[in-house]
C-alpha cells in the first residue's frame, strides 16, 4: 500500500461519514485519473431511496460524464467496503483498471468474499485489484454504525 492510497481512502472514509449522518450505510467512495479527482461521494439510497445510489455508482457516473464516455481509462477506484456484485459488475462495464478497497464484505462482497466478479474469467476486463487499504478504520465505521442501530 502505497500513501497516495491511504490520502484517497481517508477521502472515501470522509465520505462514508457524511453517508451516515443522513442515514446511510457508511460507505464511500472516490475515483480518481491519475492526481485528479473525479468524483467522491457517500452512499445516498435512503436519501434518493434509490437501490442503485451505492456511492460506487454514483463516482462511477460522475466521471463518465466528466469524462464523457462510459470507458473511464486511467483510472482508480476506492471505495471503503468490498464492491457489492451490482457495483462491481459496473466497475467491469466502466473499464476501470484498478479498484482499492477497505474492509471485506463477507456477507455480500463480489471482489473474493462471496463472488470474485472483477476476475471473472468469462468477463473481457480484469482490473487491478487492492485490498485491506485501511480495513480497520473502514470496518470500524460500518460496525460503530450497526451497533448504534441495533
Amino acid at each position: 500500500m502505497v500513501a497516495e492510497d491511504r490520502d484517497r481512502m481517508s477521502l472515501a472514509l470522509e465520505e462514508a461519514r457524511a453517508a451516515a449522518e443522513h442515514g446511510d450505510t457508511p460507505i464511500g467512495a472516490a475515483i480518481y485519473q491519475g492526481e485528479t479527482l473525479l468524483a467522491a461521494a457517500g452512499n445516498r439510497r435512503e436519501v434518493d431511496r434509490d437501490p442503485t445510489a451505492h456511492a460506487e455508482l454514483l463516482v462511477i457516473r460522475e466521471a463518465a460524464r466528466i469524462l464523457g464516455g462510459w470507458r473511464l481509462p486511467g483510472t482508480t477506484l476506492y471505495v471503503t467496503l468490498e464492491p457489492c456484485a451490482m457495483c462491481a459488475g459496473a466497475i467491469v462495464l466502466a473499464r476501470i483498471p484498478r479498484v482499492v478497497f477497505g474492509a471485506s464484505d463477507p456477507k455480500a462482497g463480489a471482489a473474493g468474499s462471496v463472488l470474485d466478479v472483477l476476475t471473472e474469467p468469462a468477463l473481457n476486463h480484469h482490473p487491478e485489484v487492492e485490498s485491506g487499504v485501511m480495513a480497520e478504520e473502514c470496518g470500524a465505521l460500518l460496525t460503530e454504525f450497526f451497533a448504534g442501530r441495533r
